[in-house]
């Protein structure tokens, strides 16, 4: 089967225009309508923007009207909802977010009873059911419930509660979403003195200047914090910095808790994953403690897929998305926050020693039609073969279409900072003029 409206996290884009109240009622009902039972429970929570609401009602009148009963769970991060589907017994789960993009944007996205996102089978599934009736259940009834973000918080405490944050100071930019709330209440109950950022949404101010996508607030507050972390508008990723300003990553963050993992013999199998943006001094850092390492596409859902098949825990992307299914079958920013605290073991973070990187640039590129379709225009595969065979050996490029923005990513690493910029703007100029019609 086919799919047109799932990216590689559910389906996203402008709210009210893409993403219409229409549209969420049919996919909550398609998505009911294959939910298993008599009464199936379902559950949706969503971050701060303007038009949550809005789909909010009109997924939960869809998942009734296939005989779904349905609890809203309010404003909570991603990770909260993939963590009650597994202790609640819900058969499914929605996600209204778009994640890190602007408010104007908005998105759907679905947890099985397993707590793990929809596999691309199931999504085209829903698709294929958009336009086809209810079944012949009774209609389910919708409640409030504040459960959710409450077993979240439990859920983080018998993780973490103990970890003694006493006398640290932490900074958190919560960028205006879904994390406002929850994220200072647990570094507090651990013992910091937390200073907040981006804690105060008005529907439209969803990482608007703040959050790990604008690091410079961060920056700009630092002073005096032992370590500051920031989330994204959903907290299922996570940006960090040490007191000195230096940025971790999620490359950054992934050899720091592999190794602490292993030490503490809580790295289930011999390696973890990554993905193609992974940064090529990765694989060194973590071959010289001893941990395997695996490669997938780019997306949490396939870091997901491919530590389910290896039996493994530990999986993140450069953007931020740290798994560890020691604790949720999710990219969870705080989780990740407190497991690099946990994993310095009382040293401050601006003593780790960074690991050798490649010089990396990116380049998001516009395109006016299918993101796909200009990523793969033969053009493009010319000039990406190319690219290569003059980096065989020293660095490597990707060009990939974005599955959650009209956008053709584009990345070189080379040994010099000069020479990836140059072959990443040479890529950026022919995936611009094959993507401008």
């Amino acid at each position: 089967m086919t799919r047109n409206l799932f990216g590689t996290d559910g389906v996203r884009g402008p709210a009210g225009e893409v993403l219409t109240a229409e549209l969420a009622l049919s996919l909550g009902r398609a998505a009911g309508t294959l939910a298993a039972g008599r009464h199936p429970r379902a559950l949706i929570v969503r971050d701060t923007r303007e038009s949550g609401p809005m789909l909010e009602g009109a997924l939960a009148l869809g998942l009734a009207q296939a005989g779904v009963d349905v609890e809203l769970g309010g404003v909570a991060p991603t990770p909260a909802a993939a963590i009650a589907v597994r202790r609640a017994g819900f058969a499914l789960a929605a996600v209204i977010s778009a994640s890190h993009n602007p408010w104007q944007d908005n998105g759907i996205k679905f947890f099985g009873p397993d707590g793990h996102k929809l596999t691309d089978e199931r999504e085209s599934e829903i698709e294929a059911l958009l336009n086809a009736g209810p079944v012949p259940r009774e209609q389910g009834e919708i409640s409030q419930s504040a459960a959710t973000v409450f077993g979240y918080v439990e859920a983080l405490i018998e993780r973490y509660g103990k970890l003694d944050l006493s006398g640290k100071r932490i900074l958190l930019d919560c960028a205006n979403g879904a994390a406002y709330a929850i994220a200072p209440e647990i570094f507090r109950a651990l013992g910091a003195e937390v200073t907040v950022l981006g804690d105060r949404p008005d529907g439209r101010n969803i990482n608007a200047g703040v959050g790990s996508t604008h690091p410079d607030a961060l920056l700009g507050a630092l002073d005096g914090h032992d370590a500051a972390f920031a989330f994204d508008g959903d907290a299922d990723r996570l940006l960090a910095c040490d007191r000195n300003g230096r940025l971790l990553d999620g490359d950054d963050l992934l050899v720091l808790a592999a190794g602490h993992l292993k030490a503490a013999g809580r790295l289930p199998g011999p390696g973890v994953a990554v993905t193609q943006m992974s940064n090529f001094g990765v694989r060194g850092a973590l071959a010289a403690a001893g941990i395997e390492l695996t490669e997938t596409a780019v997306g949490d859902r396939y870091l997901l897929t491919a530590l389910r098949e290896r039996d493994w825990a530990l999986g993140a992307e450069p953007s931020g998305h740290l798994i560890d299914r020691n604790f949720a079958p999710s990219g969870d920013g705080i989780s990740a926050a407190l497991l690099a605290l946990e994993a310095l073991g009382g040293r401050d973070l601006a003593e780790v020693e960074p690991f050798e990187k490649l010089p990396q640039v990116l380049r998001n590129v516009s395109v006016a039609g299918a993101a796909r379709v200009a990523a793969s225009h033969p053009d493009v595969r010319v000039a990406v073969r190319d690219a290569e065979a003059a980096l065989a050996g020293r660095g490597r490029v990707l060009v990939r279409p974005s599955g959650t923005e009209p956008l053709v990513r584009v990345m070189a690493e080379a040994p010099s900072a000069d020479e990836a910029a140059e072959v990443c703007g040479a890529l950026a100029a022919t995936v611009s003029a094959c993507g401008c019609s």
